[in-house]
């Protein structure tokens, strides 16, 4: 009988062969779905003879961490130690980081964490060059930030290619495809779009090639066979990335325009020198910016808010998140918190943990004595 890996990769050689059109996305969709759940069962496998890759011992700090994403030898140690001054061993040979080295870079009010990984390198996402653990440091990180050498071709499809079988969606909206198993009833599937890319047997089909034959569907997007298969693997990660292209003071105009094709549109990419410093001011300003930040203002209870020192937290944060941040017990003994900007229906607006807060909210948080 096949081993998992064996059936894996006969199915992978299956949709290689077959072209992807509209007329073979559902069959396509089915082979994708039969891979997602061999992994998954594999992932238990491991985890439960204690085989998983535990990654890196990283302790998450500041406000934010990025991971610096790139083949050996294309300049993320010298670049590191130029952004927060942390000397991570740089030398001309491949491999030359042999752990993650976090470096801590403060700028316009924020901590953020720059992790220096061990270069990756094709096959990582099936376990070469101690590839599973370094990936499951980048799956944690806030933002990827690819280091390219202009000189170096393909290597960015290469890289992104990893980061994709290894789960990472990046710089695109999580799905809007809801699946809830049922026990019994079959498959039902309800869109509330018009029409759909794919038909509803087709993602009844997908569905039952994971091995779920009971339950409800829901499609709020225009749903690709992907996005199915996404949904029910359930361990997707979507996250932001950007793109640095180093060694700009040794290349041609010529050269960084060949590196900077192989970026998908829309992406954000900035040109730098390690060497020389060129660009490194201007990317501390490109990591902050990426990351997406905003500013709450904090009022505590029968005091003045404090307009001066805003406290820096991601863009998408909630009041339970400036909880964590502020006290571990903050969580525990809140009663409620009111809200006075743009996030507030109107001023001093009481509400929950959940609430999401807008760039320039004054909150005061309200907690059992």
């Amino acid at each position: 009988m096949a081993t998992i890996d064996e059936q894996i990769q006969a199915l992978e050689e299956e949709i290689t062969k077959t072209k992807y059109n509209k007329a073979t996305q559902g069959h396509i969709g089915k082979l994708k779905a039969k891979i997602a759940a061999l992994k998954e069962r594999k992932e238990k496998a491991q985890a439960k003879s204690g085989g998983g890759a535990p990654g890196f011992e990283v302790k998450k700090s500041g406000d934010a961490s990025v991971a610096l994403v790139g083949f050996p030898s294309v300049g993320k140690s010298s670049l590191i130690s130029q952004l927060t001054g942390v000397e991570s061993e740089a030398g001309a040979f491949a491999f030359t980081t042999l752990t993650c080295i976090p470096g801590l870079m403060e700028h316009r009010g924020a901590k953020i964490q720059i992790l220096d990984l061990p270069g990756l390198i094709k096959g990582a996402s099936e376990g070469k060059g101690r590839g599973r653990e370094i990936l499951n440091v980048i799956r944690s990180s806030d933002m990827v930030l690819y280091v390219l050498d202009p000189f170096q071709e393909s290597h960015f499809n290469v890289l992104d290619h990893e980061l994709w079988k290894s789960g990472m969606r990046l710089n695109q909206p999580k799905p809007q495809v809801f699946i809830r198993r049922t026990d019994r009833g079959g498959v039902v599937v309800r869109s509330t779009l018009g029409q759909s890319n794919l038909s509803e047997r087709e993602v009844q089909d997908i569905i039952r090639s994971f091995g779920i034959v009971s339950a409800n569907v829901v499609l709020r997007s225009n749903a690709t066979d992907d996005h199915i298969v996404d949904t029910l693997a359930g361990n997707r990660i979507y996250s932001r990335a950007v793109v640095v292209i180093n060694k700009v003071d040794l290349a041609t105009e010529s050269d960084m325009e060949k590196a900077e094709s192989m970026v998908p549109d829309g992406w954000s990419i900035l040109r730098v020198s390690a060497k020389t410093g060129e660009g490194i001011e201007e990317m501390k300003d490109f990591i902050y910016e990426n990351l997406g930040f905003m500013s709450i203002y904090l009022k505590p209870q029968g005091q003045e808010a404090d307009l001066v020192e805003p406290l820096i937290v991601k863009d998408d944060s909630t009041v339970r998140e400036i909880c964590v941040k502020l006290h571990r017990d903050f969580v525990r003994k809140f009663r409620y918190a009111r809200v006075k900007g743009p996030s507030a229906k109107f001023d001093w607006q009481r509400v929950g943990l959940d609430h999401k807060l807008s760039d320039g909210d004054l909150l005061s948080i309200i907690t059992r004595r």
